[in-house]
């Protein structure tokens, strides 16, 4: 396939990358709308004319299938895009949910696979799926053996780029499914938001983004939300990439190379993350967890 590119950097805004876009009487969802990516996103949306639904966690928990099959199951109307943007990161300690997943996996991966999947019957047949996943897919991929770490000692670094490889291989699997609905993956790049709650000041110091008295830095590498946002808008809503599916944009706007994964890139998208195999692997275990709870439910 040849590689996208489009005319927007690493720089470019949600806001100018829909400039001149009309999105009036389209509804997108997005997931963690409430602040930092999320917010930027939403209001860049909804300033080119999109309804823009972005529950609070409240309505929406991505940890708790009961809670994403009641919000699926309320859900009326045509959705044209979800955006899967809410996440959590770095957590110190291995927590599982009552289905025995580890809480990266199951949150950043299986609640947007059961938030997608179960308002399929919802989505536009021209609908966009966008899942935000990070540049920590370059570290490592899914161990499909072992995801909960229940024979490997948990990482919380580990765990979390296992995560983000998971949001792209969903991408994947979803473009080898749905015909007409296109479902593409992201890097966001480095922002300060919620997301670094989980870190000390140690690990934010070692970033680059703290200083020593705990106040937030600001390196050239760091982009702001609206920046952040744009490519998450990209693939979300630009007629420039209509009909385009199955791929990973990287945080310059343009589809990223496939590279090994391992410690020293620091672009790209690692061929594990974009491995239809392991997509379609990934795919039936959270669907076979997704069924059994919806059994063990009734």
């Amino acid at each position: 396939m040849t590689r996208i590119s489009t005319p927007f950097t690493v720089r470019t805004t949600a806001a100018e990358v829909l400039a001149g876009v009309d999105l009036t009487g389209k509804r997108v969802l997005i997931t963690g709308g409430g602040s930092g990516l999320g917010r930027a996103a939403a209001d860049a949306l909804r300033g080119a004319g999109a309804e823009v639904i972005a529950p609070a966690r409240a309505e929406l928990d991505l940890s708790d299938l009961a809670s994403v099959r009641a919000f699926t199951e309320a859900w009326s109307g045509t959705v044209d895009a979800v955006i899967a943007n809410a996440g959590i990161m770095a957590v110190p300690e291995r927590r599982l949910t009552a289905q025995g997943w580890e809480s990266q996996l199951a949150t950043n991966f299986l609640g947007h696979f059961a938030l997608v999947t179960g308002l399929r019957e919802h989505l536009a047949m021209d609908a966009r799926i966008v899942l935000v996943s990070s540049g920590a897919q370059l570290r490592a991929g899914v161990d499909l053996d072992d995801p909960h770490f229940e024979s490997r000692p948990y990482d919380p670094w580990v765990a979390y780029s296992q995560s983000k490889a998971a949001e792209a291989l969903l991408a994947v699997a979803i473009s080898r499914r749905w015909p007409g609905i296109s479902a593409n993956a992201l890097s966001p790049g480095s922002i300060h938001t919620n997301l670094q709650r989980h870190l000390n000041p140690a690990t934010m110091r070692a970033m680059g983004a703290m200083d020593e008295d705990g106040n937030l830095l600001h390196p050239e590498t760091f982009k702001t939300p609206e920046q952040g946002a744009a490519t998450e808008v990209l693939l979300a809503a630009s007629p420039l990439l209509a009909g385009v599916t199955g791929r990973y944009f990287d945080e310059d706007n343009q589809e990223a190379v496939v590279v090994a994964g391992g410690p020293e890139p620091a672009n790209g998208v690692a061929a594990w993350s974009v491995d239809p195999a392991a997509a379609d692997r990934l795919w039936d275990l959270a669907e076979q967890t997704v069924d059994e709870h919806r059994t063990a439910d009734k």
